[in-house]
């Protein structure tokens, strides 16, 4: 196996342990791929649910830029209604199970197809 199948089986077992549920491992595939090198270092490869300044540039960069959503508050409950799910008391929260999220809960799976 790759490093990154690696990576993506530990975020699958994430799905499994954390939120209860089986992902669509095709999805999470092609999210993992699209994170680009961020997924190898440590630092970038989570999301800090308290840090205003990333969920900021989470919502630009992630769900403007790439899922091509229109700015609005809705974005901004969209993240919080997923670091909710994923649990708030969850340190470590993985930047593709985050996006993986996100794309579900903006129906945009059609980005990656």
């Amino acid at each position: 196996m790759s490093k990154r199948d690696d990576l993506i089986a530990k975020y699958a077992k994430d799905f499994e342990e954390k939120l209860n549920m089986d992902p669509d491992m095709g999805l999470l595939t092609k999210v993992t791929i699209g994170c680009g090198p961020s997924i190898y270092n440590q630092d970038a490869e989570t999301v800090s649910a308290s840090s205003k300044d990333e969920l900021a540039t989470l919502k630009k960069n992630f769900l403007i830029k790439k899922l091509g959503l229109t700015d609005g508050p809705k974005l901004m409950e969209g993240i919080e209604k997923v670091m909710e799910q994923y649990g708030k008391s969850n340190r470590n929260k993985y930047r593709p199970v985050v996006y993986y999220l996100l794309t579900k809960h903006f129906k945009k799976e059609a980005v990656y197809a």
